[in-house]
């Protein structure tokens, strides 16, 4: 969470009121404006950047999120908080954590404390604790908790838990080491230098290494990953605010880094990546979501949106081990009327798609390139273009690197009323965008240049929306 602004607290809470679901006696039109996400989670209201303490426990996805509840624009930071059974439905909760004498409330984690080691339990419930940025004068780092599934939350009496370091020292992300039964915390320090934490209680912190990411920014994550899914060759990512990653290993003390950082984004609104703690291990996914920054929602209630969860892979190509990222399976939830073809050539000028119309998809394409000199999609207006010589993937003024396999491409696009994200190369490339079209422009094309190419497979979902009509 960045920023060089220093907001005046008038008001603090140390326990928030009994949560409840956001009232349904709002205006009929709620979370069906013209540019409300209709799959992708937006406030009911006013501002939201960061994605904050994902965490999963007994049966449901709990988002917090970067809050402004009192105005359309950022400021008086606060977490939201919203929870889904699926990763897909969110539904808005009360806010969780409200700014104190300590400051307003910046980003952070959040764990189940399966063992009790703060001693926070009261009861049958085992407490989920955030770990935050208290962004006082100075930073620090502050700890809450809940005892009620996420319902309530108690700031802890002894807060902050971490004093100030260095610079505007903030975003700690939080995880349970088992092999050092320790947790380890990743802090952004200032500059391009952040730094790992152990505590065996979640109060009490020791440093463990500094870890400089150049150009990284802020907001850091931490976690390993098996390889090709070989549960015994694991490597540890090591993440930045700005999508950059590095790979490495980690004893408990010290990350040693072995590649990056790399990129892992090529499009133009994605920022604060966070992945989810506590994920079942008979689940296993490393899931991930992210701020969708620097939307434009102009005449509406809300101001931002989150990019649709991703499930991260690491994998082994030419090159050596990469990152990568694709939808998770639960978009199929929401998929309606299909539209599909197959092995159906291609010549410039000729749109299969033609009478497909709407503003919500699953578009999922294989290609095969032929004498084209460009391949695509137009996506309400949008074209998402593939240049065959270049080898470059481009949408909206930005490109990213794409090797063809065996003279074929693949994509796969999600559609929503105001963002557009672009999978392919197996998850290695992704690119997301916010966007705005005129409500008229809901067509799509399918198109080839300069010679003919091949439509080996091509599926269109039209989606449902996550929202209650």
């Amino acid at each position: 969470m960045r920023s060089t602004v220093i907001w005046v607290v008038l008001t603090c809470s140390i326990l928030t009121p009994a949560t409840a679901e956001i009232s349904a006696a709002e205006p009929a039109k709620l979370y069906d404006e013209q540019f409300r996400p209709q799959f992708h989670f937006s406030p009911q209201k006013n501002w939201m950047n960061d994605p904050n303490g994902l965490v999963f426990y007994r049966g449901e996805y709990h988002l917090f999120f970067q809050h402004n509840p009192q105005g359309i624009a950022w400021g008086n930071m606060t977490w939201g908080h919203a929870i889904a059974p699926d990763l897909v439905h969110w539904k808005q909760l009360d806010n969780a954590i409200l700014p104190d004498r300590l400051g307003t409330i910046f980003s952070g984690s959040a764990v189940v404390d399966s063992e009790n080691t703060a001693g926070f339990q009261t009861g049958a419930e085992k407490p989920i604790v955030c770990i935050y940025t208290s962004a006082g004068q100075p930073f620090t780092q502050s700890i809450a908790y809940s005892n009620d599934r996420g319902r309530t939350w108690t700031k802890y009496a002894q807060n902050p838990v971490l004093k100030h370091i260095a610079g505007d020292n903030r975003d700690p992300k939080v995880f349970w080491h088992a092999a050092s039964r320790k947790w380890i915390m990743a802090l952004f320090l200032d500059g391009n230098l952040y730094s790992l934490f152990g505590s065996p209680n979640l109060r009490d912190w020791t440093k463990l290494c500094e870890v400089p990411v150049p150009g990284g920014g802020e907001c850091p994550d931490f976690f390993p990953l098996p390889v090709d899914g070989n549960r015994d060759t694991v490597k540890w990512v090591f993440w930045a605010a700005n999508n950059s990653y590095m790979l490495g290993s980690f004893d408990g003390t010290t990350f040693r880094k072995e590649i990056g950082p790399l990129p892992s984004h090529w499009g133009k609104n994605r920022y604060a990546s966070q992945t989810y703690s506590d994920i079942p291990a008979s689940d296993g996914r490393r899931i991930q979501i992210a701020w969708m920054a620097g939307g434009a929602y102009p005449g509406m209630p809300f101001n931002q949106q989150m990019s649709f969860p991703v499930a991260l892979s690491l994998r082994t190509f030419a090159e050596g081990v990469r990152l990568c990222a694709l939808p998770i399976k639960e978009i199929e939830t929401l998929h309606g009327t299909r539209h599909s073809l197959a092995g159906i050539a291609l010549k410039p000028g000729d749109n299969p798609l033609a009478g497909i119309r709407g503003e919500l998809f699953d578009i999922r394409l294989e290609i095969e390139l032929g004498g084209a000199t460009a391949v695509g999609l137009t996506v309400r207006g949008i074209p998402i273009r593939y240049d065959c010589k270049t080898k470059q993937l481009t949408c909206l003024g930005t490109s990213a690197p794409l090797e063809p396999a065996a003279g074929k491409i693949t994509l796969q696009v999600l559609v929503d009323r105001s963002s557009l994200e672009i999978f392919t190369g197996d998850g290695r490339v992704n690119m997301a965008y916010c966007i705005s079209p005129p409500a008229e422009k809901k067509s799509l094309a399918v198109f080839a240049e300069g010679g003919p190419a091949t439509v080996r497979s091509l599926e269109v979902w039209e989606l449902k929306s996550i929202w209650p009509k």
